[in-house]
């Protein structure tokens, strides 16, 4: 108990520095694990944006980029896939339910997807989790719009606004539909997906703002107002992608490659699962530098502890001579200096600990809200609490060095007044 006794004393008399240093490990472990948290956060936040769907369907494209675009509304689609296209798989004896979508407008740098109502019974999140309504109903009027919680949270709507939607999916856009504006009808409880940041009207809305269009321009002269176009014909020509719901799991791979060999026109199908694994397989060596770099941080500050204490022996050798005057063997030298890199490294890695699950707290929400980004606060995993394991065993190991330069100072060298 004589040698943790003294390196504690030790430590104490230092305390500016060795608080430096316990605080430079501190922020290398939490970056270690922070990095490792927001990772499996990400993964988690992606798999849970959309549950119970067996297929997306669009036109013929990468995995990746039919995913991103028609889930995270990410990236534009290459194509569009024709209603034809679109009833014929619906009508298909394997599939349950198919819910459209339809994407190219924008409201303030928010997404519009035109859909039908079965879309906020049928789309799941979070392990089969519906949505539901913070405040309002679903669109039932032509010109209704649901908004997500984000939407409404960040540009202040509230039930019964009106909103002008614009052309296009830039932030800023000069094309506005300002003819045609719409209601709130509803608003959708948070979710922690991209339906948070989603704005939704119903297919023949979409074709409504655009009937006296051309060519992404409105045709000069040709403009019908919002009365006149609610008398009209106005099923949609082409969907951007669908969401498909099969009777029997077992039947996937079956209409998967029905309509990827579709002859009408080029689509594709993907599981929604499998391509979430492209997507990982895809950024994995990002994932892979970060935690080399995350490892780095960590070796950096391991080491400046063991500068530290090889820095601060010179100005300790009278204290090493003392020691051994009273009894002390070189092995009592070499357990001391041990045992304070021990305890830096111990205190460093707690109070580490401590700062990353104290930031996940305060910050948890903000992220959450800002990017959809669930971060869970759980306990450190078997992997994470190794990972804690062998930088308390590299610290050790790292105070080898000094402990071995002081056990060789000998007595008279610690006695001797150098000039």
């Amino acid at each position: 108990m004589i040698i943790p006794r003294l390196a504690a004393q030790s430590l104490r008399n230092r305390a500016l520095t060795a608080s430096l240093t316990v605080l430079a490990i501190a922020v290398s472990v939490m970056l270690l694990l922070g990095v490792e948290k927001v990772r499996t956060g990400a993964r988690q936040s992606f798999a849970d944006t959309i549950s119970g769907t067996d297929l997306v369907v669009g036109a013929r494209s990468g995995a990746i980029q039919l995913l991103l675009y028609s889930v995270f509304r990410i990236g534009n689609a290459t194509n569009n896939v024709t209603w034809k296209s679109y009833q014929d798989i619906a009508k298909r004896p394997e599939v349950a339910w198919m819910v459209p979508l339809s994407l190219g407008d924008s409201h303030r740098g928010f997404r519009v997807l035109g859909t039908t109502t079965d879309y906020f019974t049928r789309y799941k999140y979070r392990h089969g989790q519906p949505l539901a309504f913070a405040a309002g109903k679903p669109f039932s009027d032509l010109f209704d719009v649901v908004i997500g919680a984000d939407v409404a949270s960040a540009l202040g709507y509230k039930v019964g606004d009106r909103i002008v939607v614009a052309h296009g999916t830039g932030s800023v856009s000069f094309v506005e539909h300002e003819d045609k504006p719409f209601q709130v009808a509803g608003i959708l409880a948070k979710t922690g997906t991209p339906v948070d940041r989603t704005l939704f009207v119903s297919l023949e809305a979409i074709e409504a703002i655009h009937v006296d269009w051309q060519t992404g321009m409105p045709v000069p002269g040709q403009g019908i107002s919002a009365d006149e176009v609610r008398k009209m014909h106005l099923e949609p020509k082409a969907i951007t992608a669908a969401l498909v719901g099969l009777n029997s799991k077992l039947a996937t791979f079956k209409l998967q490659r029905a309509i990827n060999e579709y002859r009408e026109e080029p689509l594709s199908a993907i599981i929604p699962g499998a391509a979430l694994q492209e997507l990982w397989a895809l950024v994995a060596t990002a994932e892979t530098a970060l935690s080399v770099i995350s490892a780095m941080v960590v070796a950096t500050a391991l080491l400046g502890m063991v500068t530290t204490i090889l820095t601060s022996l010179n100005e300790r050798r009278r204290e090493m001579a003392i020691l051994r005057s009273v009894g002390a063997r070189p092995a009592t030298i070499l357990g001391l200096l041990t045992t304070e890199a021990a305890f830096l490294t111990l205190s460093g890695v707690g109070l580490g600990v401590a700062l990353l699950y104290g930031s996940l707290i305060l910050l948890r929400p903000v992220v959450d809200r800002a990017y959809g980004l669930g971060l869970a606060v759980d306990a450190p995993t078997g992997a994470e609490w190794l990972t804690l394991g062998a930088i308390v065993l590299a610290g050790v190991v790292a105070g080898l060095i000094p402990a071995l330069r002081a056990y060789r100072l000998s007595l008279a060298d610690g006695m001797t007044v150098r000039t």
